[in-house]
């Protein structure tokens, strides 16, 4: 975590700002600094992923997740990970990331994040996730709602989304076979 002072704060503040539902959309203000920029004057793009981490600890803190996660020894784990962009974010511009539990399956969850200017949409990312046992082995997603209380009804995965996921599987296996 390069933007240790953001993650310091966020741990801080999280705790005080409005409570969200595990399916709700969470909003994260922010603020770009010079530190965050590149050559160009902008975002750099690599900060955009870090953000998002910052974004998505908030929306644990505030739905309540972060607790139970720690108390059952569950922490999670970034399988892949994809960023658009639209528009650049430039210093001392005000954004926000709204993070949003998109979809799930039998072994992942797939967090969407929005940078917004203005409420414009300027960057998109999104992030395929498994949570793992400190003590070992795997959680399932049914163990994981369940701790959250999210029914296992879930949402239609978008075509965006299948193609991606469905991309990232060919990719995996094809670069990384699995072990016998």
């Amino acid at each position: 975590m390069n933007l240790i002072f953001r993650l310091i704060y966020t741990m801080l503040i999280s705790r005080f700002r409005s409570k969200v539902g595990a399916l709700d959309e969470c909003k994260t203000p922010y603020r770009c600094w010079p530190t965050d920029c590149d050559v160009l004057g902008h975002i750099n793009n690599g900060v955009y992923f870090s953000m998002q981490d910052l974004a998505r600890i908030d929306y644990m803190i505030r739905m309540g997740a972060a607790p139970k996660f720690s108390a059952n020894g569950w922490y999670p784990v970034v399988v892949a990970e994809r960023m658009r962009f639209k528009k650049s974010i430039k210093p001392f511009q005000k954004f926000q990331i709204s993070t949003r539990l998109a979809h799930w399956d039998d072994k992942y969850t797939y967090i969407e994040h929005k940078f917004l200017v203005k409420g414009e949409p300027v960057a998109w990312g999104m992030i395929r996730a498994r949570f793992l046992k400190k003590s070992g082995g795997l959680v399932s997603t049914e163990e994981l709602l369940g701790a959250l209380g999210i029914p296992l009804q879930k949402p239609e995965m978008p075509a965006h989304l299948k193609a991606w996921a469905e991309a990232e599987d060919r990719h995996i296996e094809a670069v990384l076979p699995v072990r016998s």
